[in-house]
């Protein structure tokens, strides 16, 4: 099941407090997961715990993290229908996701752990 949260609300930090500042996390994904205070969370969450997260801001995507592929799909199906999402540096740990999901990935950068994804807006054809 994916949950929205913000770092305010009552469970956050039950659910998410473990990720932050977690070595683990940090040397799969090459990035550091930080609670902002404008960060909206789609959670995957299954028995009470979380499999999967990632934090938008803006529409930008800021922190992805999964244990299972199914779970992170879940998640950034989610997005899509509810935001369009501008530039987003992110690992590129999950490239392959980021695609099968239909957001377009730019990998010919100059970073070495992350890549760009953005959604398009689908134009009507009359």
């Amino acid at each position: 099941m994916v949950i929205k949260m913000m770092n305010k609300d009552e469970k956050f930090y039950q659910y998410m407090g473990k990720f932050f500042g977690s070595r683990l996390i940090e040397k799969q994904t090459n990035d550091r997961i930080y609670d902002d205070d404008s960060k909206e969370w789609y959670i995957y969450i299954e028995d009470e715990k979380v499999m999967a997260f990632v934090s938008i801001n803006r529409n930008i995507i800021k922190n992805v993290y999964t244990t299972k592929e199914k779970y992170l799909e879940e998640i950034l199906q989610e997005i899509r229908k509810e935001n369009e999402i501008t530039y987003s540096i992110v690992t590129n740990y999950y490239t392959e996701v980021y695609e099968k999901c239909g957001f377009k990935v730019n990998k010919n950068q100059d970073y070495k752990n992350f890549v760009t994804i953005y959604t398009e807006k689908e134009v009507a054809l009359l």
